[in-house]
Order: C-alpha cells, then structure tokens, then sequence
C-alpha cells in the first residue's frame, strides 16, 4: 500500500470511495483524515500480529505500565514518522491537491490526560517500543477530557471536550475481552478445609471493555499496546425483573452511574459524590487491568508462582496504587494462594513512581469511603497494615508515634502513598532532587525502613515527537551537520557542541528560531488579533497553572515593567513577548483568579499605546500537546519557575532546551540537572534553594508582609490588586492579596520576586548580543540528549523492570 507514491495514491481514492462513497472533490478533509488514518492503522497491524505473535512464543518478561492519564496528542503525524512513510504519503496527497498538514489539523488531541504525569506515560510508551522492549500502557478511555478552555472576559471557562466525536480511528474495541468490576455489596467469609473462602454478594457489576490502540517504535516493527478501559453496563446480570414492573428508573440510573466512570478525566472531587467517582475509576483501571494481565498470562505459563519472573506492573503516582490488593485479591481468592504466598508474588511484580512532595497529592481515602465501596479489598488492606505495623513493632518497640505516622490505616484514612511503599520491590523518584527530598523528608521513615527500595530515575521526553516532529526545521539541519543518527541515539546530539561557535551553524539555527517566531506570531494574529514582534523576545510560561508553579511571580514582573515603562516610556528594553498557556482545575479558585489577572493585565498592557509596543502579554486558550508542538519551537525563555523542592521534575524544561530555548528557572526538579549538564552561563537561575524552603517550612521565620513593606515595586504591585488600577471591580483579586499578605505567600512569590526581577535584567542584556545567545542555544540543544525518555526507559528496563529488548523478524 505505501511502497510507493503511485500505490499510495490508488489506494487512497479507493479507500475514500468504500468508506463514503465519494470522489476526491466531494470529500471533506475530516473525510480524508478517517480515510488515511485507517490506512495508517491496517499498515501498523501487520507488525502489531506479528509483534503478540513473537511475545507469545518467546515468553519473555513484559511490563504493564498503569497510568491514570496518557496524554498521546494527535497521532497521525507520529505514526507517519515512526513508520517511514511520511514523505511518500505528503507527496501523494499533494498530488491529489490535498495538504497532509490540514488533514493532521483535522485529528482531536485525546482527552485522556492533562499535564505532565500523562505525557510522561506517552512518552515512555514510544520509547519502549522505539527500544523493541515488551511494554504495554494500561488507563481509562474517557469519553471527555478534562475540559475544553474557553477564555470569555478573561474568565476561564470549561467546556466538554467531546474528543470522540468523531470516534478514533487508531481504537480497536476487542469486547470479547473485557471484564467484571464489582463495586459496593458485601462480603463473607466461609472456612473450608484449612482455606478461608471469601464471598461477595450483592454488589454493583460493572462491565469493562477495553479498546486497544497500536504503539509503533521509530523505523522498526515492534508495535506494543496501550489499552484503554470503558466502563459499560452488564444488563445481562441485571434483575429483569424490574422491566415487567415498568421500574425502568432502576436501569436508566444503573447505566448512569456505570458510564460515568468512564466519561471524565478527574471529576470534581470537591463533593463526597465526585470523591467516590474518583475512588471508583482508580479501582476500575485497575481491576480491569489486572484481571486482563493474569488471564493474559496464564495463557502462556502454567505456574502463577512465576508471575514476578514474567510480569512487571508498574504504577504510574498513586492512582493505581490499588493494584496492590487487587492483585493480592486475585492471587487468593481466584488463584488460591495463600497470604504469604500472594504477598510475596505481589511485592515482587509491583514496582511504583511517586511524582510529588505536595501532601495533597498524595491520595489519602476516607476509611468508610473504601470500605463501602471496596469491602473485599478493604479487608485486604487493613490485613496488610496489620501485619506492617507488627513489622514495625518488633523493629521500633515502643515507639508508637513512629508506627502511628507510617501505618497505612490512621486517622480515619487509608494512606495509598504508604500503601504504594510498603506493597512495592522499588520506588522512584523523576530527578535526583526530587528522590533526595523523599529519602530526607517527606519519606524519611520509609527510607530509613527500606532503603534498598529507593533509587532514581529523572525523567523524559521523546525527542522524536519534541524535536524530530515538532520541529522539522532545527531537525533537518541537526541532521545535515551531524547525521541522522541521533534519532535512534539521541546521545549523538552532544557532537553539536563542536557547531557551537561555528558562525555559518549558529546563522542556521538563528534562521529556523526566527521562522519559528514568525509562524507563532502568525497564529496569534489569526486567533487572537494581536500583533506581536517576532524579533522580540518570546518569553514562555505553559504549563498547568497551580500557585506552586508560581505564574504569579511571571505576571507580577510584566506588572512591574509595565509601570516602568508608564514612567518612562523610553526605557531602554529589548521587546519582549509574554506568553502563557495554562489550564486551572475547576474547582481551584486560586488559580482561576491567577487565570483572570493574566488576561487583565494582557488587555491593559496590549491596548497601551504609549508604551510603544514593547511588550506584549497573550494568554492562549486550552493548552494542550498540540498547541505545545506550536509554540515550544517559537520560545527563546523557557520559565521554569517552581517554588524550589515542589516540582518534583518537570519535563516542559526539557522540551524547550531541546529546541534550543534558556531556561528561566529555580533550582528545582530537572533545573538541576539541566543547569550540571549546559553550565551555568547557559542557563539562568535563580531564588530560594530546596534546603532553604524546607527549612522555611520546618523552622518558620518567613513573613511575607515585609517584602511588601520593603519593596516598593512590590508594594505598588499588589496595591494595583486592590485600588482598581488593572480592573475597577476590585474583589475580582483580593484572593491574590490576601492569599500572599495574609496567608503568608506558601510559595514564597515576593521572597523570590527581586531575585527573578534582576534575572530577568540579565536576560535582556544576554540578548542583545545574538551570536553569544545563539551560541548558548546550540549548548542546550547538544546537551538535551540525555533528557531523552529512551535513557530514562533504558534504566527502567534494566534496574527497575529486568526486561530485554525483542527483536521482531
């Protein structure tokens, strides 16, 4: 079919005509995309066969990553690179006048995650299969993503993200395969022969169908599989009764209550319902994914005792963290293992990623929550807390305040972060600081417990979405002067550093930036009717908007330099482009009131004209992998501003670096590592160290009110919140205020305020000489390598999972 542009052509009009009965010049470009995905998708099926095929026979370990989120972005375009084919394909359509890249505008971002954990779970599953390792994902196929943005008077407004409208061409629905969930009922016990046999009756059945979408790897033929879990009703268990009654009230509300464990990503759980629904869908993928990991697994060995040799599960955060019981359920109660043989099994299979210190983060469920809704695995837990604490006991006699603090079970909660500890061979954390602030503070009782569990393993990106597609231009040239080959060993990137100085390469890459600008430019001149300079500075901030993430102290430098200006005109600046890109939960007040001054201060600023232009503030809508692919390639700052010791990693950091972008950030997360790796004059840091929050944080001794008091920019700042300067209804931000004077600034934003502000002077200056900042730009990009999720994939395979590579013939 794609052997060459001739067959690929034929074959299209022929695909176009069986499935819509229409020729070239009727279809519709939605049309041509389901046309050309389906073809993509049988093209990518052979080797997917082939792939289960040689995983079977062979018998090798394979490892299950289960993530609450997988944020994929469009995947047309990927699967065209991965496979080899995309000249040939751009070139036939462009013989039949049709535009590849209008067809790709055409494919819905999935909604089936939000922020960083989930891109990380995408990139991970292209690295696997671009390394032929036996990788497969595991998540929930939300009908709706979290929420489509709308900016309407600077508000936030959520909109359903219907992203299945169209349905999705890459899904295979495979219904004989799916699964009961049991929720709620009641459970007991019988004790036959020397086995105690465990009863669950009267609960609520659930129907799990998984859909199942090909992961291809780069230019090879393994092609693994992400599959998505669909909450469906079981009729056929209903009591039918009910429909001779006419009680079809009982039914319609069944089948809403099923459906809607499936329908959003991360429903509000600032009410008991949404919290039982959250509960519910964490359950839910895990059930589902385990029921369908043992059955897959007896198909090919006998002895479930070789589970851990055969089977790696991993957990993507807490989310799934109830694949601990679940697994020990059905080692026991399906298996008929008993206790110390399941557990053993379990903490041998299990491994888990902790990707947060913030305590809110980590998922604490009300006892009478999880015992109503998971009688069976309640008991499970509270039986591994009992025997856990007995540990204890004998390891720290008499020290009940100790046990009390690392029981799985206290307070009225289960503690799924201790759960996830306790029930796995290994934990990690996503870069060396953040694993160093586990092992110290937030958990230094486990560590002390269990040090052999701890390690690290700092995170990545896939470089061929992040640089090879997102940046065709800077690709191009990369591989014109170094080779092709730093797609399949992104190490190979380093040997640009010997280009860094080379005038003619730093002109190149100067060129490709600036197109870049102008094409992001051009977008925000169609979209938003705003002018921007694509030769000021494209200074970037995206990524979700949480106050640790600290896009206040962005928005109170613009603040700031805006008042300069007023009071000089003349100042002396090199133009600079702010922009931003951020979702805010719907339930976070805060964030959506950062949300709402971002847009005020961007509707003053932008209609001043007598600051002449020089800078320029744009907040774009409903920030997603897409738009991220966008404006990455555009950015000259990448800002990484994070309260230091809260970002656990990042990996926004690494995706500007790699398009050549200075990062702005804290020492925080994989700042750190980035700042080791380029040096310190090609990065720009600055603020608080981890050491000194946490100390803030232990000790005290931090007051807000005296920044304010002592800085008069600052204090000019948050005044205009209050006095009507940016907007006249001034209640709008005294959440803001009171948040940082009152509150006492949790996130250290006027603390950290004069050092960013002198940062951001030096920023200005580097810029003004074009050569030297090119010059640290190509040092990024040279070093950006090491940040590829293939390294990170590789250190789990090997020091995590124990899996091998296989090779597809």
């Amino acid at each position: 079919m794609f052997l060459d542009k001739k067959r690929f052509k034929n074959a299209f009009l022929e695909r176009l005509e069986n499935m819509y009965g229409k020729n070239i010049n009727e279809s519709t470009t939605i049309e041509q995309f389901m046309v050309l995905g389906s073809m993509v998708k049988e093209h990518i099926s052979k080797n997917w066969i082939l792939t289960k095929k040689n995983y079977r026979e062979r018998g090798e370990k394979q490892v299950y990553y289960l993530s609450i989120e997988f944020l994929l972005g469009r995947m047309l375009g990927t699967n065209l690179l991965n496979l080899g084919i995309r000249e040939i394909v751009e070139e036939g359509l462009r013989d039949l006048d049709i535009s590849l890249e209008k067809i790709e505008q055409q494919e819905p971002d999935p909604g089936l995650g939000n922020g960083g954990l989930g891109r990380l779970a995408a990139c991970f599953l292209d690295s696997l299969a671009s390394l032929h390792l036996p990788g497969h994902g595991c998540g929930i196929r939300y009908k709706y993503g979290l929420f489509e943005q709308k900016i309407v008077d600077g508000y936030q407004i959520e909109l359903p993200d219907y992203w299945l409208r169209e349905g999705n061409v890459w899904e295979v629905r495979r219904s004989d395969k799916a699964v009961e969930v049991r929720f709620g009922g009641n459970v007991w016990v019988e004790k036959v022969g020397e086995r105690l046999v465990f009863h669950h009756e009267n609960y609520e059945s659930v129907l799990a169908v998984p859909y199942d979408i090909p992961v291809p790897g780069y230019k090879n033929k393994t092609v693994n599989t992400l599959r998505l879990w669909s909450a469906e009703s079981a009729i056929k268990d209903f009591d039918f009764q009910c429909l001779n009654n006419r009680d079809y009230q009982k039914i319609i509300d069944y089948k809403r209550s099923t459906e809607s464990i499936s329908e959003f990503l991360y429903p509000d759980d600032s009410k008991e319902e949404g919290k039982i629904l959250r509960l519910k869908q964490q359950y839910f993928l895990v059930s589902a994914g385990l029921q369908s990991i043992i059955r897959s697994y007896k198909k090919r060995h006998q002895d479930i005792h070789d589970l851990p040799n055969k089977v790696a599960i991993h957990i993507n955060d807490t989310h799934p963290v109830l694949a601990i019981p679940e697994l020990m359920r059905i080692l026991m109660d399906e298996e008929g293992l008993e206790w110390d043989q399941a557990w053993s099994i379990t903490t041998r299979t299990i491994s888990y990623t902790n990707h947060t210190t913030l305590q809110e983060a980590l998922e604490r469920w009300p006892i009478d929550m999880m015992k109503t809704l998971l009688p069976r695995i309640y008991m499970i837990i509270e039986e591994i807390n009992e025997r856990f604490c007995r540990e204890l006991w004998n390891k720290y006699p008499g020290e009940w305040d100790l046990i009390h603090q690392m029981a799985i079970i206290a307070d009225g909660q289960v503690k799924m972060a201790h759960l996830a500890i306790v029930g796995s061979y290994q934990v990690n954390g996503v870069s060396k600081i953040h694993t160093e602030i586990l092992k110290k503070q937030v958990m230094k009782n486990f560590y002390a417990c269990f040090p052999y569990k701890f390690h690290n393993k700092t995170n990545g990106i896939t470089h061929r979405r992040w640089l090879l597609k997102a940046n065709p231009l800077l690709a191009k040239i990369i591989s014109d002067t170094i080779s092709p080959n730093w797609i399949e060993h992104p190490s190979d990137l380093n040997y640009l550093q010997n280009y860094a100085k080379d005038p003619s390469f730093q002109e190149q890459i100067f060129l490709v930036k600036k197109k870049n600008k102008i094409s992001l430019s051009n977008y925000i001149q169609e979209k938003y009717n705003i002018s921007v300079d694509p030769n000021s500075i494209f200074d970037v901030q995206v990524k979700r908007l949480h106050a640790y993430k600290r896009q206040l102290l962005n928005v109170f430098y613009i603040m700031d330099l805006y008042n300069r200006l007023k009071e000089n005109p003349d100042l002396d600046i090199i133009p600079r482009t702010f922009i931003f890109g951020a979702k805010a939960a719907p339930g976070y007040f805060l964030a959506k009131r950062i949300i709402k001054l971002i847009n005020t201060v961007a509707t003053v600023i932008n209609n001043d004209p007598t600051i002449h232009g020089k800078i320029k503030v744009i907040f774009i809508e409903n920030y997603g992998v897409t738009l991220a692919e966008k404006i990455i390639p555009a950015a000259d700052i990448g800002q990484q501003i994070s309260t230091a010791s809260k970002e656990a990693s990042g990996t926004g950091n690494m995706k500007f670096m790699m398009n050549g972008a200075l990062t702005l950030g804290t020492l925080d997360g994989a700042n750190i590592e980035i700042k080791d790796e380029v040096g310190d004059n090609n990065i720009f840091i600055f603020g608080l160290t981890p050491q000194e929050v946490l100390h803030y944080y232990q000790q005290g001794g931090y007051r807000a009110r005296d920044f304010y008091q002592s800085d008069p920019r600052l204090r000019k700042i948050l005044d205009q919140l209050m006095n009507g300067f940016f907007l006249k209804e001034v209640v709008e931000f005294k959440f803001i205020y009171y948040s940082l004077l009152q509150e006492n600034d949790e996130f250290f934003v006027l603390k950290d305020f004069a050092a960013y502000a002198d940062t951001q002077q030096r920023i200005d200056q580097s810029y003004r000489d074009h050569k030297a900042w090119t010059e640290k730009s190509i040092i990024n990009i040279a070093h950006s390598g090491i940040f590829s999720s293939d390294r990170t994939i590789y250190e789990y395979a090997s020091g995590t999972w124990e899996i091998r590579p296989i090779f597809i013939p």
